[in-house]
């Protein structure tokens, strides 16, 4: 059994929200802004409301976090230009990383975070 382990950034992350310490990232930009917008999926297609959405700089620093509304759209506005990894939790699963998204100037860049199918928890006993 393949089990997930969340990286440091995605525990402080995840813990930031659960005590309502999201960064505001706009207030210490020091150069250029940019927004990241876009929607989680489920592995049909459909959205998934409420997952947490996490996005660092690519270098593993400056994590963020935030949550996908009913219709599974979430976004980051204003912040510094640079590339950022993004990926989606719900349900207990990861999305997989979605890597060096290019965050420009007065630019607003779009990602679809794709959730994993659910597995398949049934056990079959013979004799």
């Amino acid at each position: 059994m393949n089990l997930i382990r969340p990286s440091a950034a995605v525990l402080f992350v995840l813990v930031a929200l659960l005590f309502g310490m999201t960064p505001a990232p706009a207030a210490g930009a020091k150069g250029p802004i940019g927004n990241v917008t876009g929607t989680v999926l489920d592995s049909k297609g459909k959205p998934v409301a409420d997952a947490t959405v996490t996005m660092q700089s690519s270098d593993g620093k400056h994590p963020y976090a935030t949550h996908t509304d009913a219709t599974g759209h979430f976004s980051f506005t204003r912040y510094e230009t640079g590339l950022y990894d993004l990926r989606a939790y719900s349900n207990g699963m990861f999305s997989d990383w979605v890597k060096r998204v290019w965050v420009k100037s007065k630019k607003t860049a779009q990602v679809t975070l794709r959730m994993p199918p659910v597995a398949d928890e049934s056990v079959t006993v013979t004799k």
